[in-house]
């Protein structure tokens, strides 16, 4: 059967732009974009389509490219963002937007990046169609969603602790029959899940460890830099983290260790960006 012909079903006002990014990572302020995918649809009916890869200026973590495929190496002779912003956000001017899980992610990555080559890029305005949300709200994806999908009845007592969890017992059992490429074991269930959505403490989310095992921050303007060399050139930035008052206690025992360490003169030839401590997330 073929796909539903969206013209068909949703009529038009004003050009409607799909959007999706692949990117250096999950964070909608420190990464980059590095390739935008564009399916604009005219209210007449006519489609256009238009890939574009980018430069992100900053490396692409492994990670990263283990998802979307896309490295260094592909990037190296592409324009950066700021080059094709400006033409860019003068044929999505006259846009709704749509995508998905853009209200969350793409789109308030495109904003950054738009303003960090300063250019105002105003959603308000706009309509947003995630369809993510709409899948969302259409087939809840809650444990008496569950209940239904996998075991055929109602869940009974939601929100009983007893009740959830024997749902929750009977549901793994129903998907172990379902699905036969499933491990069978309960270390492979954890490497499965593991696969899927990684277990992070608050350590994990600050920092990760480099092939030498230093602590290397993985978020905030020192992204890319060792602890240790923080803690050598800019220990205002660590007593900072230490005082902030969402700070993890995890996170500040690290910290408060790396200050206490001796000077390691060696890692004042690690990278080390410029600037001054920032509010969001520093």
């Amino acid at each position: 059967m073929p796909d539903p012909s969206l013209d068909d079903l949703l009529p038009l006002e004003r050009p409607l732009a799909f959007i999706d990014l692949e990117t250096t990572g999950l964070s909608t302020v420190d990464d980059r974009i590095v390739e935008l995918a564009l399916v604009r649809v005219k209210p007449n009916g006519s489609v256009s389509e238009r890939v574009r890869r980018f430069n992100p200026e900053i490396p692409i973590p492994p990670e990263a490219s283990a998802v979307h495929g896309i490295t260094d190496e592909d990037v190296k002779d592409e324009a950066p963002f700021r080059l094709r912003a400006r033409s860019l956000a003068k044929l999505l001017d006259p846009c709704d937007l749509a995508g998905f899980n853009m209200r969350r992610f793409d789109l308030p990555m495109l904003v950054t990046e738009f303003r960090r080559a300063g250019i105002e890029f105003d959603p308000l305005g706009r309509r947003l169609i995630d369809v993510q949300q709409i899948f969302h709200r259409e087939e809840p994806r809650d444990l008496s969603a569950a209940t239904r999908f996998y075991l055929g009845r109602e869940l009974e007592q939601a929100h009983s602790a007893l009740a959830d969890v024997q749902a929750s017992m009977a549901i793994l059992a129903s998907q172990l029959v379902r699905y036969p490429g499933l491990p069978t074991t309960v270390e492979g269930l954890h490497r499965y899940c593991d696969e899927v959505g990684p277990f992070q403490t608050e350590i994990d989310r600050w920092f990760q460890a480099s092939d030498e095992g230093a602590l290397v921050f993985r978020r905030g303007k020192h992204k890319g830099t060792a602890l240790a060399a923080v803690a050598l050139m800019e220990p205002d930035y660590l007593h900072w983290m230490i005082g902030a008052e969402e700070m993890p206690i995890e996170v500040i025992r690290v910290v408060q260790e790396a200050l206490d360490a001796p000077p390691d003169p060696s890692q004042a030839d690690l990278p080390f960006p410029d600037g001054s401590p920032e509010a969001e997330g520093h």
